[in-house]
């Protein structure tokens, strides 16, 4: 076996489980990543894995592999650079055991991330939401445990781990009614729950009737509903709103739109940036910034309050249909 094998597997059990303390998501993030690459190495040396070495691993090797990330397997910049900082922290650890490579490791960190264009974020407005809700079938078991989790999306802002990670304990619908999560970075959060949520999940877990440990939102086998698995009901029903509201027809709606759509709701409330991301679990302030940027009403108002004075504030709209409509084209 050479060095790489038991440094790879050392990062693993070490670095990631019990140096970080990484969750089960970011292990399996990373395990893809090297599998990929081992795999691609393999191809190009004829190595089989165990028997590749840190020279077969090197900067031209890597930046092939990241190409072959983008070109065959159609992966977006965002996944690329996700895949190179697993790369990267595997050769940070071996820097510290194997220094007769560091010239070689020297290199592979020095391959930058790719810069990409950041699309304004997603979300839905009030009619939209109400559409998406309502285009849910209650008449069923299914349909009615796809309302309360829709609910709890929208109203919450959780992500799709931490819906498909609930558990009955985790909701408390007494005095101070809240969801209990598991977020991002082994952060645990309580979020509050307003009358109206509060109302449909009590509905939901009377038929439910689950025991502490059972998953909030479970299959029809029991068992917790995958992210997929989550991220399919929501696109369902999201086209089935759309045959009500046209607008949905532009937008991809998954449960991280969902969760942009808290946040948007939060701010129209004129809650301040800091609260938000304390509510969505977010690590900085930085990352509420893209709501802001994408949120059309507040810029508006901000550029009411520097108006020249006599003139009446508002959008331009268009005196007569037709105009609008050739202005239109």
């Amino acid at each position: 076996m050479s060095a790489l094998a038991p440094t790879l597997e050392a990062f693993f059990t070490e670095r990631l489980m019990r140096q970080r303390r990484a969750s089960r998501h970011t292990i399996a993030a990373y395990r893809d990543t090297f599998r990929l690459l081992l795999a691609f190495a393999q191809e190009r040396s004829g190595k089989a894995p165990s028997r590749l070495e840190f020279d077969d691993l090197d900067a031209p090797l890597i930046g092939a592999f990241l190409d072959h990330l983008e070109h065959a397997r159609g992966n977006s910049p965002q996944s690329r650079n996700a895949r190179l900082a697993a790369i990267h922290s595997l050769f940070r650890f071996a820097a510290l055991r194997h220094p007769e490579h560091a010239a070689l490791i020297a290199r592979v960190l020095a391959i930058p991330p790719k810069r990409f264009d950041r699309a304004v974020v997603s979300f839905l407005d009030r009619r939209e939401t109400e559409a998406l809700l309502a285009a849910v079938d209650r008449g069923h078991w299914m349909g009615r445990r796809d309302h309360a989790l829709l609910t709890v999306a929208v109203q919450a802002g959780l992500r799709v781990s931490e819906l498909s990670g609930l558990c009955c304990q985790d909701v408390q619908l007494g005095t101070g009614a809240h969801v209990r999560c598991h977020g991002k970075g082994r952060r645990q959060r309580c979020t509050p729950l307003t009358p109206s949520t509060v109302k449909v999940l009590g509905a939901w877990m009377r038929e439910r009737a689950g025991q502490p440990g059972d998953p909030l939102f479970p299959t029809s086998r029991g068992g917790a509903l995958s992210r997929d698995a989550i991220a399919l009901l929501v696109a369902k029903h999201a086209a089935s709103a759309a045959e009500r509201c046209p607008s949905l027809h532009a937008k991809v709606v998954s449960p991280h739109t969902l969760r942009h759509t808290c946040a948007m709701n939060l701010l129209h409330a004129g809650v301040d940036v800091a609260t938000i991301a304390l509510l969505l679990g977010h690590a900085n302030l930085r990352s509420v910034e893209s709501y802001i940027h994408a949120d059309m009403t507040l810029k508006e108002r901000a550029l009411a309050r520097t108006r020249p004075p006599g003139t009446r504030p508002g959008r331009y709209r268009p005196p007569d249909r037709l105009i609008e409509f050739l202005e239109s084209l």
